[in-house]
């Protein structure tokens, strides 16, 4: 224990010991070497007199009969917490915003509902439709699908998109791979099965890794805005919420339609803004005249 505040430069007595009799183990020395540094004191003129103060116990509240319970993070959890808070300390954060008017998809969804269910067996969510917005607006804007690595940008030729799952362990983000490659069915499947296996704790960690954008629908419960967090090493990330009725005007009239409040959040490091709110208006106009995604245009 001596050699190693020897080391560390920790000055005798500075660790209090827990050892017989008060002495200092070496386990001590590692917890107070590894414990955040408080601010220096200003220094103390040579000669003046030094005060020591008690030491004062951290005050208790009296809680009653109200309940508190104490329970420890999940490693799901934990590691969850960790990268996001590894994301907002590493990137530089934005967010861009738009409304889209889902009627459009809506009336589509409506009309072919019935006989896609009885083609592939599973019901067309609006899932699949902004998967395939996004990637069209990634085709568009490349780098909106590129990662940071040291002082590179890694620009990448596939489309692996992230979907956000809640599930009772947590967060997790299972990755639909080669995104660009899968029809709507394939979407639909894949997502329904991600959802069951997230319910069940069955989510593999290779079904998790890598991605390279993600989209988060807080819109299933009811969501109306927010400004999701970048899953890194990705750049961006898309929020969709939940879609309304709402008042809007259209040719200098007062109408509703049912819309949708699209967020991007983005590393502002590599992306600018002009990319982030062309890419954004790229999903808007794939989604409002879904016949572009076809056509791609």
């Amino acid at each position: 224990a001596a050699k190693l505040m020897a080391d560390a430069g920790m000055a005798a007595g500075s660790v209090a010991g827990t050892g017989k009799d008060g002495r200092v183990t070496k386990g001590d020395v590692l917890a107070a070497a590894a414990a955040p540094k408080a601010a220096a004191p200003a220094a103390i003129p040579t000669g003046a007199p030094t005060k020591v103060l008690p030491q004062v116990a951290a005050p208790t509240v009296d809680l009653g009969n109200r309940p508190e319970q104490r329970v420890p993070m999940s490693r799901l959890r934990a590691r969850v917490a960790e990268r996001l808070l590894q994301s907002q300390s590493t990137n530089a954060i934005l967010t861009t915003f738009n409304e889209i008017n889902m009627a459009p998809v809506m009336d589509m969804r409506k009309r072919m509902q019935e006989r896609f269910e009885k083609e592939h067996g599973v019901k067309l969510g609006f899932m699949s439709f902004f998967v395939k917005a996004a990637v069209h607006a990634l085709k568009k804007f490349p780098v909106l699908n590129a990662s940071v690595d040291g002082n590179d940008i890694v620009y990448h030729g596939y489309f692996d998109i992230g979907i956000a799952v809640g599930s009772p362990r947590g967060l997790v983000v299972p990755i639909l791979r080669n995104a660009d490659q899968m029809s709507f069915a394939d979407i639909e499947k894949k997502i329904a099965e991600f959802g069951q296996k997230a319910r069940d704790g069955k989510l593999g960690i290779e079904e998790m890794t890598g991605g390279t954008f993600s989209i988060s629908n807080g819109g299933t419960f009811g969501s109306m805005l927010s400004t999701p967090i970048i899953n890194p090493p990705q750049s961006a990330i898309l929020g969709v919420h939940a879609t309304k009725d709402r008042a809007v005007v259209e040719n200098g009239q007062v109408v509703v339609r049912p819309m949708n409040y699209f967020a991007m959040s983005y590393d502002h490091r590599i992306i600018d803004g002009r990319e982030a709110v062309l890419g954004l208006v790229a999903m808007k106009e794939a989604l409002e005249d879904p016949a572009r995604l076809l056509f791609n245009i």
